[in-house]
Parts: C-alpha cells; sequence; structure tokens
C-alpha cells in the first residue's frame, strides 16, 4: 500500500508531474528551434567546408562554449534578472524555461555539429560538383543525412533537461524537484523523495526508448 504521505501528496506528484513536461517541453522546442540552425553554422563554416568563415565558427564556438561550461545551477541564478524581464517572475516553470531553453541550446548544438560531422564527407563533395548551391545542401544533403544522429541529439537533450528542470526546483521553478525539496528533503520524508526519484527514472526510460525507436526508423544505413 501506498504511505499516507504519498496517498495525500498525489494531486500534486501529478501537477508538479505535468509542470516537467511544461518545462522540458518548452526548453526542448527552442533548443531544437535556435540550436538546430546554430550546430548547422559551426559545421558548415568550419575549415574545408562550403561556407568555411572563421570569424563566425570562432564566435558562435566561443559562445556556445562559454554557456556550456557555466554550471547549470549557476547560470539559472545569474539568468533570473533576465528571466524577470521577460515573463515578469523568477519563480515557477515559465520561469525556470528561460534559463533552461539558454541552457539547452548550445548543448543541443553541439550534438547537432557532431551528428553532421558523421557524414561522409564524399557525399556533400558530389553535391558541390553538380553545383547544388549551398541552401540545398543542408536541406537535401546534411539533415536527411544526420537525421538519426540529430533525434539522438534531441534525446540526449531531452534527459538532460529533466535533470536540470529537478535542479531548478531548488529556486522555486516547480515540477518534480521542487516538490521532493519541500516536501521531501525539507521535511525529512524520504518516502516523497523515493518516490520523485522514480517518477524520474521512468520519465527519462521513456524518453531513451521512444528517442532510439524513432532514430533506429529513421535510419537508412
Amino acid at each position: 500500500m501506498l504511505s499516507d504521505s504519498i496517498i495525500q501528496l498525489l494531486p500534486d506528484l501529478g501537477k508538479a508531474f505535468v509542470q516537467t513536461l511544461y518545462m522540458v517541453g518548452i526548453s526542448l522546442f527552442a533548443a531544437i528551434i535556435l540550436g538546430l540552425p546554430i550546430g548547422i553554422l559551426l559545421f558548415v563554416t568550419d575549415k574545408g567546408l562550403f561556407l568555411e568563415n572563421a570569424f563566425t565558427k570562432n564566435v558562435l564556438g566561443f559562445i556556445v562554449n562559454m554557456i556550456r561550461s557555466i554550471p547549470f545551477i549557476i547560470l539559472l541564478v545569474t539568468l533570473l534578472p533576465l528571466t524577470k524581464l521577460i515573463v515578469g517572475s523568477t519563480i515557477g516553470p515559465t520561469a525556470a524555461s528561460v534559463s533552461l531553453s539558454i541552457a539547452a541550446i548550445p548543448f543541443f548544438a553541439r550534438l547537432v555539429e557532431t551528428a553532421l560531422r558523421e557524414i561522409d564527407k564524399g557525399v556533400i563533395e558530389a553535391a558541390i560538383s553538380i553545383g547544388a548551391t549551398p541552401w540545398m545542401i543542408i536541406k537535401d544533403v546534411l539533415l536527411p543525412e544526420a537525421k538519426s544522429g540529430i533525434i539522438q541529439g534531441v534525446n540526449i537533450t531531452a534527459i538532460s533537461l529533466v535533470a536540470y528542470s529537478a535542479m531548478a526546483g531548488t529556486v522555486g521553478g516547480g515540477g518534480i524537484g521542487d516538490l521532493a525539496i519541500r516536501f521531501g528533503y525539507y521535511r525529512y520524508d524520504n518516502t516523497v523523495m523515493f518516490a520523485t526519484v522514480i517518477i524520474l527514472i521512468c520519465l527519462v526510460q521513456i524518453i531513451q526508448y521512444g528517442g532510439d525507436f524513432i532514430a533506429k526508423k529513421v535510419d537508412k544505413r
């Protein structure tokens, strides 16, 4: 049987779960919309590629590396003024989504770049030799060839965001992490802590298996 503390917290657990999905969904969407083009730019502006541009490559690379080098909890606190400016508050799942998005964008961009680097350079050279424009190469060669790797990158990013969203609970970000801290840690209730950990593990497993399944389906190699 479920303990009394868990039974009483079931409505809060449901709400926290939805808040976690909300935060992960917003930040993952931002990561895909902004991180994908950044990752493509990091790749195509590299030395020897068809849009080689050392300045763009170095500036983008510096910004991406700078954000990725900051521990998320520090980034979360540092971005509180920006969060307040954008959403008008520093607490709640919407506010936490700002920091989560900024952390996720460069993370996903590097994963996209890595996926594109696995493409056979001969395929790109063949497209260039027949007169394909840069946009055609990106749309018809790079993205289809790297599709499986990019989906795996989305998968990894989503799992990382679940962990980050739990960390956002330390500053009132809402979600399962916030519930674990307020009702588990502060009240010394190990049952609640255990329940939230199980929920997070199950969520990560679902994302992992779902992402792997889709990646294998689209991989034609």
